[in-house]
């Protein structure tokens, strides 16, 4: 009667979501202020005042059609160049309007690339810990999520354990730094490891293999930290952006794809993401947003309070016995769980109503999820609650 995967789908909510609805139920019992939710990654710092301002001088100073009215599925060809000479100034790169396709945020921008280049037989290969909704934008599309497992220590690539996992039918390869959930950052040295394997496997295969670059934390890296711009390094690379994280508007959905000119066949794949984009139903981006995010471009984003909680809760966590690979980026922890079942960690830590999320969800067994991005004052109430659940563990 139906299309029984997505009714799977849509009835089996995924495990962050869960926790979430738990946690608001929860809250309604006990009070908001006696549940330590972090489960979802819902930035908690305010929306710029400049974003705000730009709202509101464009809502007065332009017609409504213009700001209300379709644009062009690509977007808006002033806004592409407007952000096309931002990247640029950033990174030293030489894009142009042409070389972006604006979408509904970074979901829409993977989603729409791993359709884009999708063919019967293909594979996608994801570095554990990834972002779980990956696996649902390969398959929805007809891929195979293919996973390399994890490089605990520091979450930096494994590659012995990523060249086992290319073949013949490997399409893409998922980039997501800083990353979901560990709050890694990949190093120029990593880049470049993985550009000369991905360079020497697309000779022997005989066509290209491309590198899907997530990036919707990469002003959120902290200081020491700085997150290689791929295009740079790897011809073959789409870049997935979103403002969702650096200017809190994950409500707005707004982000682009960057198809650089150096890309295999340029004119195929834009073609493509054009095509893509289209039977996902995908008419154009949020027409204000384009005109937002073009008067915003180049502007910095405050991580000041990400800083603070990451620094607070790492250190804290670690007070506590916990095993933890120190924040680079985003705001995320990753620490290991103190027992091996991750699931039965998390669970025994809604003793203390503190809500973690399982790392096996992230294709990372053994550890969990912190998300970070709350208030600095739940925080510090939460840390003698971590202490306690640790110390049951300790006897």
């Amino acid at each position: 009667m139906v299309a029984e995967k997505m009714y799977e789908l849509g009835t089996k909510k995924s495990t962050i979501r869960t926790i979430f609805e738990f946690g608001r139920k929860r809250a309604a019992e006990v009070g908001e202020e006696n549940v330590f939710d972090f489960s979802l990654g819902n930035p908690n710092v305010p929306t710029p005042e400049f974003v705000k301002q730009a709202v509101l001088d464009i809502l007065g100073e332009m017609e409504p059609s213009a700001i209300h009215g379709y644009t062009i599925a690509p977007g808006n060809p002033e806004v592409r160049e407007v952000l096309a000479k931002s990247i640029n100034e950033r990174f030293g790169t030489n894009f142009a309007g042409k070389n972006l396709f604006l979408t509904a945020g970074a979901a829409a921008a993977i989603t729409i690339s791993f359709k884009a280049l999708c063919e019967p037989g293909d594979e996608f290969i994801a570095f554990a810990p990834f972002f779980p909704e990956y696996r649902c934008f390969v398959e929805s599309v007809g891929g195979k999520l293919v996973v390399v497992p994890a490089k605990p220590e520091d979450f930096q690539i494994d590659f012995a354990a990523f060249e086992k996992c290319l073949t013949p039918q490997t399409k893409a390869v998922i980039v997501n730094s800083p990353n979901n959930p560990s709050g890694a950052v990949y190093s120029e040295e990593t880049i470049k490891g993985l550009a000369e394997i991905l360079r020497g496997k697309e000779k022997e295969y005989g066509h290209p293999i491309f590198i899907i670059s997530d990036e919707p934390y990469r002003e959120i890296a902290f200081e020491g930290y700085t997150v290689p711009y791929v295009p740079k390094y790897y011809a073959n690379t789409l870049v997935c952006y979103s403002y969702s994280k650096s200017f809190s508007l994950p409500g707005e959905r707004i982000g682009y794809i960057v198809v650089p000119d150096e890309i295999a066949d340029f004119g195929k794949v834009y073609g493509a993401i054009a095509g893509a984009a289209r039977v996902l139903t995908h008419v154009n981006a949020p027409s204000l947003w384009q005109l937002v995010i073009a008067r915003c471009a180049g502007r910095p984003s405050d991580i000041s309070t990400y800083v603070k909680n990451g620094q607070l809760l790492y250190q804290g966590l670690v007070d506590a016995g916990f095993k933890c690979v120190k924040p680079q980026g985003a705001f995320y922890l990753f620490p290991q769980s103190l027992e091996p079942d991750d699931y039965a960690f998390c669970e025994r830590a809604k003793k203390y109503d503190l809500l973690l999320v399982p790392g096996t969800d992230f294709g990372c067994s053994g550890h969990f999820r912190v998300a970070y991005c709350i208030k600095t004052e739940t925080i510090e109430r939460s840390l003698p609650l971590f202490k306690k659940l640790a110390a049951e563990y300790a006897q």
